[in-house]
């Protein structure tokens, strides 16, 4: 067995900036969305208006829980968690999903006493100009955020762009609303509120299915995983593998398999099969913490463990 793979120095401090730049950049937008919502909200007393502020609110209490989990996920392994801290995201995750699901419901409340009571929509101008505004911003957060993780393929960024990209479609949803309720009817204003919310959940649910795999280990992709196969069988030495284990913890991933090679071959042959097919995997997998157990060709025979290939 050969010893687990570690990431390069450079790759995972450069990872570590990017993801601290990034929880640094959400908590920052929200904030002034937070301020310049208040403003229109407090002018104009929209239901929508209220719902994006809401939605504010929430984001940055989420990239807070998003800055705190990623400041803990990039803890290095010790003794006590020997396969380091990543889950901290899915956590943070699990928390952003729950903060969102009581914003919905908060406001679908709202929206339906809007309904039964409309309410006339004053200051839409300055409305629409401040969803403009968000809208901009979140398009510039949002960019950042995909190139981040691209770099990192982080779980927490990952929900954190989620609900910044339901943010796109809710201030585009507003600025229709102040429009419409302007042209005469308030109703449209809590009609949209509503759908709002019903995105908004729906993004909650998207956050937990991502958060749940993670903490329970769900495997890589298959097209991952065929990758995985198809870069170990590419060396002349490996006969075939077997018992392939992958999943994904924060931003490292951990690969198992057992590679079966010829009987005969001695302890550093083997040895040096082993390493090469490992260097291969690390240059696939950056960032990736691989285990590869040798098994004789004929111990395996037709009867391998079960292979979940």
């Amino acid at each position: 067995m050969t010893a687990p793979a570690q990431p390069t120095s450079t790759s995972t401090t450069d990872n570590a900036k990017l993801l601290r730049l990034a929880t640094y950049a959400s908590i920052s937008v929200a904030t002034v969305l937070i301020v310049a919502k208040l403003i229109a909200w407090g002018l104009s007393d929209s239901v929508s208006l209220l719902a994006t502020l809401i939605d504010s609110v929430l984001d940055a209490l989420a990239s807070l829980i998003n800055l705190i989990a990623v400041r803990h996920a990039l803890t290095p392994a010790d003794k006590e968690h020997r396969f380091g801290h990543g889950k901290a995201e899915a956590l943070a995750g699990l928390s952003q999903a729950m903060f969102i699901a009581g914003s919905a419901g908060f406001l679908l409340l709202e929206a339906g006493r809007r309904l039964i009571n409309p309410v006339a929509i004053e200051a839409t101008g300055i409305g629409i100009a401040v969803m403009l505004f968000s809208i901009v911003a979140t398009l510039l957060l949002l960019g950042f955020q995909q190139h981040v993780i691209r770099k990192t393929n982080s779980t927490a960024i990952k929900a954190d762009a989620l609900h910044y990209r339901t943010d796109l479609l809710v201030n585009g949803s507003v600025i229709l609303a102040l429009w419409l309720s302007v042209q005469g009817w308030a109703g449209f204003d809590p009609l949209f509120g509503c759908a709002i919310a019903i995105y908004i959940l729906h993004s909650a649910w998207d956050i937990i299915s991502v958060s749940y795999d993670h903490l329970m280990d769900r495997e890589l992709p298959d097209e991952q995983r065929e990758k995985i196969t198809e870069i170990v069988l590419q060396h002349d030495k490996a006969n075939g593998m077997h018992d392939l284990r992958t999943r994904h913890s924060g931003t490292m991933t951990f690969i198992q398999l057992h590679l079966e090679i010829d009987d005969n071959l001695s302890l550093l042959e083997a040895h040096k099969i082993s390493d090469e097919v490992e260097l291969s995997l690390q240059n696939a997998f950056p960032d990736s913490e691989i285990i590869i157990h040798i098994d004789p060709q004929s111990v395996v025979g037709h009867e391998a463990v079960a292979d979940f290939n």
